[in-house]
């Protein structure tokens, strides 16, 4: 049992984080956040946690019960007088990426980064989780260092998210892995997305749940994050110019329990517990961008009411990127 795993500042300075973490969080508007960013704006709480393990789940079925997509297990194979592999999960939320990784690859070295101490103390020996705050400049880590650098979820607390995979970049050793994966913010209802509904003039079928997000979008832009992220990952990637065997990939989610198929419902039910603990989790997002307290619970109920009784097929999208770093040139 490992009670004691070490945070690392901009500076790296560094400390540990024992039994009492207080020091570590803080309040707002009634719910536990991280203490080391006000730029991310979703709790650090135990029903964040579990929307951690649903995400992972979800992830999970949709790459037919893996924890990744791309070449990981060929670069993680031990190779004759190399030293231990090393992987990187960049906002690793309640770990539970990385514990699996760390089981699966019991030779590798397996770190979690996170802003907030909320993954469990017990896990195995090969891994270790970190807090730092991933949105700077200058990430604390050596270069050409990692293996595989995995990061998902993360550019809603990202300024600056293609310095952000210039840094990833840096870290990676040549040959090394990357795995990408962030949601579209943009809501779809029977596989028509906001825009096309804006464009048409047409009913979405889901007005609150339309207006939520678009809501959610704009203070996120209010906090300097680029929405438009996601669906540009692949061509950040290659704008980088230091990566080649680039895949791009989307993944249809569906929300609810309207599939026919058994692994698209399942990833349904999964994905419509995800979004029943977060429409609250974004209440401190909105009472903190100006927002009346009355008008952010019409907003969220208004947009819990289409979650619970739907009148189109809501989905979501994900956008999914591996790629591998080049080698170097003598």
């Amino acid at each position: 049992m490992r009670l004691n795993y070490p945070i690392i500042f901009p500076l790296n300075q560094l400390t540990y984080v024992g039994e009492d973490d207080s020091e570590f969080f803080c309040q707002i508007h009634g719910r536990r956040f991280n203490a080391l960013s006000s730029r991310y704006m979703l709790p650090a709480d135990e029903e964040e946690v579990r929307r951690s393990e649903l995400q992972h789940k979800t992830i999970q079925f949709l790459f037919n019960g893996k924890n990744y997509v791309g070449p990981i297990a060929d670069i993680l194979k031990p190779k004759e007088a190399q030293e231990r592999c090393r992987i990187l999960d960049l906002g690793t939320g309640g770990g539970f990426w990385a514990i699996d990784i760390a089981d699966e690859f019991p030779s590798a070295e397996v770190i979690g980064v996170d802003l907030a101490p909320v993954q469990p103390r017990e896990v195995p020996a090969n891994c270790t989780f970190e807090l730092c705050d991933l949105d700077q400049f200058y990430l604390p880590y050596p270069s050409e260092h990692f293996d595989v650098i995995h990061a998902r979820f993360m550019h809603t607390g990202i300024e600056n998210y293609p310095r952000f995979l210039y840094e990833i970049a840096r870290m990676l050793r040549p040959g090394g892995l990357v795995i990408l994966i962030e949601p579209d913010t943009e809501p779809i209802a029977d596989e028509k997305s906001a825009s096309h509904f804006i464009r048409s003039g047409q009913p979405s079928g889901m007005r609150g749940w339309f207006t939520l997000w678009e809501t959610y979008r704009r203070c996120l832009r209010d906090k300097g994050i680029d929405v438009n992220i996601p669906p540009e990952l692949s061509n950040l990637v290659a704008s980088t110019g230091e990566f080649d065997r680039i895949v791009s990939q989307e993944g249809n989610i569906p929300i609810g329990f309207w599939p026919k198929d058994p692994v698209a419902l399942s990833i349904g039910q999964l994905a419509w517990m995800n979004y029943d603990i977060m429409l609250p989790a974004m209440k401190p997002l909105f009472l903190s961008s100006g927002m009346r307290d009355w008008e952010a619970k019409k907003l969220i109920e208004e947009a819990h009411q289409d979650l619970y009784y739907p009148l189109v097929r809501a989905s979501s999208r994900l956008h999914i990127v591996h790629a591998v770093k080049k080698a170097k040139h003598p």
